[in-house]
């Protein structure tokens, strides 16, 4: 039985592992206070966005795709395999989920499934390479959400941010509280919770000591299973600090699987800002 997986442009996989493993993206829309509004990753790479991002006051907004493109990526998917499984970004931060449902209902086909990752970035792109690997395993699509559902419930997502700037922007912190945290050199520490929400954890004092206690928790929340995770960096225009991360990661816990290293693209880098750091597991 053949399924195709779908995901949308939040997933954060590179190109080259999305092309690999034959997964396919529904884009996101990104629009400035300018007017102009942007495809995620089809008309706007992380790179552009990181230089846009800086040179306007008010943040960007993202939006879901509309029915029709989910239509689209759905009916072409059924055209490929006999099934379609998508993995969406928490429905608890964005709409896209009830838009795949929408789609669906249109289509009135019981061969797609919409599953809802309750996470953000590379916390889905690994669900959605777990999805391939239990296709190419011959499980049957009921199987795959099932064993989905189990592994969602082990997966964290923990970041910090490196300014508080974009929070300000984003109305989630008062502009006087922002500006005493930077001055102080406040770097919070957050993590994606069970709800699929976003919430702060700890606040430490300087990115060295945030990056450090990243290190520490990967360990606290997954214990010895870390050897058998797939681990995942995403970043906003910081490689050198995601790689440093990365060799932490590796000399500590000494994973067995490729630590993958991602540009945080539009939909999660709007929120993170300049100088975000992320670990998927």
């Amino acid at each position: 039985m053949s399924i195709k997986i779908i995901t949308d442009s939040s997933c954060d996989l590179p190109d080259e592992l999305l092309k690999k493993l034959n997964i396919e993206i529904v884009p996101l829309k990104v629009s400035f206070e300018n007017g102009e509004t942007y495809l995620e990753r089809f008309e706007l790479n992380p790179v552009l966005f990181a230089s846009k991002m800086r040179s306007f006051k008010t943040l960007p907004k993202t939006s879901t795709p509309d029915p029709a493109t989910m239509i689209t990526a759905f009916t072409k998917g059924l055209s490929e395999a006999e099934n379609v499984l998508f993995i969406c970004l928490s429905s608890m931060l964005s709409g896209t989920c009830q838009t795949a449902y929408t789609a669906c209902y249109s289509i009135g086909s019981d061969r797609i499934r919409v599953f809802d990752s309750k996470s953000v970035s590379l916390g889905t792109g690994i669900l959605a390479i777990k999805a391939v690997q239990m296709a190419e395993q011959g499980f049957t699509l009921n199987e795959i959400f099932e064993n989905l559902s189990i592994i969602r419930k082990s997966s964290e997502v923990i970041f910090t941010l490196d300014t508080l700037e974009n929070v300000v922007k984003g109305g989630r912190l008062k502009r006087h509280e922002g500006l005493l945290g930077n001055l102080i050199n406040i770097k919070p520490i957050m993590r994606i919770n069970e709800e699929g929400l976003v919430e702060i954890v700890e606040r430490t004092r300087g990115r060295k000591k945030a990056t450090k206690r990243l290190l520490d928790m990967i360990g606290e929340y997954a214990g010895e299973s870390v050897k058998n995770r797939l681990i995942g960096i995403s970043h906003v225009n910081c490689l050198t600090e995601a790689e440093d991360l990365a060799a932490a990661i590796k000399n500590r816990y000494k994973p067995r699987e490729e630590i993958i290293i991602s540009e945080m693209g539009s939909t999660i880098g709007t929120y993170a800002g300049e100088g975000g750091l992320a670990i998927s597991l």
